[in-house]
């Protein structure tokens, strides 16, 4: 009888602190309210690189939120992406951004009106340099940062906001998950 007891207060505990923990790690999504930014702190050594309206033509991605598709790790496996796919797609609070591993694109998404900018950070698991793209094109529009990044390499997206008159990067924020580069999971 004692066993069961330390067993239930093992199992409320054991859920008590994962439920702390997700409410504690939730990322903002891409149309939640800022309750007041807070600022980020950068590296000195981020190269902070402006990024440019897309070409005319080009298959820009969708700005509007994404629905919850059902996701299938074997048909994803399979299925090599489209040239121009955006891999790696994060939001958070006025800002969305992904990567087209055709051409090594980033692009920065804003989403919201506040006189801030869309940043999307560029990390690659082989130490190249961090650098980031800045929309600074207005509200409901893309742009997009050209890079060349090592095709065996990774590279990792965080999304962010970004004060042009301040120089000041803040969050809510978002970071993808590792995108292969040659765009092959």
């Amino acid at each position: 009888m004692r066993e069961n007891w330390r067993i239930k207060v093992s199992v409320v505990a054991g859920v008590s602190a994962l439920a702390f923990s997700a409410l504690m790690a939730a990322p903002a999504v891409a149309d939640e309210a800022a309750d007041g930014l807070q600022e980020v702190q950068m590296p000195a050594d981020v190269k902070i690189v402006e990024g440019l309206a897309p070409v005319a033509g080009a298959d820009a991605p969708s700005l509007e939120p994404e629905a919850d598709a059902p996701f299938s790790a074997a048909a994803a496996a399979k299925a090599a992406p489209a040239a121009n796919t955006c891999l790696g797609s994060t939001a958070a609070y006025g800002s969305k951004g992904c990567f087209q591993h055709n051409g090594d694109i980033v692009w920065a998404g804003d989403t919201q009106k506040d006189g801030m900018s869309a940043a999307v950070g560029v990390y690659t698991d082989y130490g190249r340099a961090a650098e980031v793209c800045i929309n600074k094109l207005g509200v409901n529009t893309w742009a997009t940062c050209n890079k060349d990044y090592r095709e065996t390499g990774n590279v990792r997206l965080r999304v962010f906001r970004y004060d042009g008159d301040t120089g000041k990067f803040y969050q809510p924020e978002n970071w993808s998950g590792w995108i292969p580069v040659d765009g092959k999971y």
